[in-house]
């Protein structure tokens, strides 16, 4: 996730049938592999994907399989 977290491409962004929107993240290969919070609108989702772009790549991993 660290490496596909800085690539804008990744971002699918999308809006839900009640108007709100959100992100998901995918891999290379299109598998998605993040689904955001709901937002009230685009701006306050840009801000989330940009969020995931800065904190991601220094966040500690954690596997729970």
């Amino acid at each position: 996730m660290k490496s596909n977290a800085a690539q804008d491409e990744r971002y699918k962004r999308q809006e839900a049938s009640d108007g709100r929107h959100y992100f998901n993240l995918r891999a290379g290969n299109h598998e998605v592999i993040g689904t955001s919070q709901m937002y009230k609108d685009k701006g306050g989702m840009e801000k989330g994907i940009d969020s995931v772009k800065s904190n991601a790549p220094g966040a500690t991993v954690v596997d729970k399989s």
